[in-house]
């Protein structure tokens, strides 16, 4: 655990308002509940309530996710981030009744997950509305890639609901209609900078935003030359940050998405 823990200091020192352990890009989809304790506890530990940690636990059987939840409410974290259940293809109601269910087990915050190039199943504006009603449902990680989804939760949700990008580069533009941060892939490549377009846009200062933007977005299209996370684990052992390890169905990049990631990481000083 200690290149988690060196990792999670990374973002702290780099001015992040939140980590999120045991997320996709941790390849959470392939950890043993035990591995994912492991995780959180070492995050929560290296972290020592800087900002919030937030886990990732849930699962596609509600009774599953429930009970993952519960283990990371015990073990101290600030909230839970749930994933939309996959391959069952709920209708919304089953959506709806999913994550009620979970929510009502817990004491602490939940935050909606919706992913449907993940999931193959999509989280309705109008079920995220009806989940706000719920006192400890207070946030929505939007990522299906399409600015309306994330419009429409605002929309309709209830007063103070936060919603946040799912995806790289629709962080900046969403913002504007009040998307309120981004949970981030390429964060875990360059966190201040990510930091500082959010610093940026906060203070008014749109055109630095603008700036650093446009400068970054090379490298949050590199990283999905292929599957989340291959190539995040690829930048960051090119760093020198992490062994560059795998489990599968995921395997390393091929050579020529490589190259084109290192020439993205070159662009920024980040390899020589």
């Amino acid at each position: 655990m200690d290149a988690v823990a060196r990792l999670a200091e990374r973002q702290i020192a780099a001015g992040v308002q939140g980590v999120v352990a045991c997320g996709c890009t941790g390849e959470a989809a392939t950890m043993t509940a035990d591995e994912d304790r492991s995780v959180w506890k070492t995050v929560l530990k290296t972290v020592n309530g800087r900002v919030p940690v937030i886990a990732g636990a849930g699962s596609n059987s509600t009774r599953t996710a429930i009970e993952h939840a519960r283990e990371a409410e015990e073990d101290g974290v600030d909230a839970v981030m749930l994933i939309t259940p996959y391959y069952n293809k709920p209708t919304q109601e089953g959506l709806y009744q999913h994550y009620k269910a979970i929510a009502e087990a817990l004491t602490i915050p939940v935050m909606l997950y919706n992913v449907p190039g993940r999931t193959a199943c999509h989280l309705a504006p109008e079920t995220v509305a009806r989940l706000s009603e719920i006192d400890n449902v207070v946030a929505l990680k939007e990522a299906s890639g399409t600015v309306g989804a994330s419009a429409w939760a605002l929309k309709l949700a209830q007063p103070g609901f936060t919603v946040l990008s799912g995806d790289d580069p629709m962080f900046l533009p969403l913002a504007t209609i009040g998307v309120r941060g981004v949970v981030s892939v390429a964060s875990n490549v360059v966190p201040g900078e990510m930091a500082a377009i959010w610093r940026h846009f906060e203070a008014g200062e749109l055109e630095k935003a603008r700036e650093l933007y446009f400068r970054l977005l090379p490298l949050t299209q590199a990283l999905f030359y292929e599957t989340n996370p291959i190539p995040v684990k690829a930048a960051l052992a090119m760093m020198g940050l992490i062994e560059e390890e795998y489990r599968l169905p995921l395997t390393p990049m091929t050579a020529v998405n490589r190259e084109k990631l290192a020439g993205a990481l070159r662009e920024l000083d980040l390899v020589s």
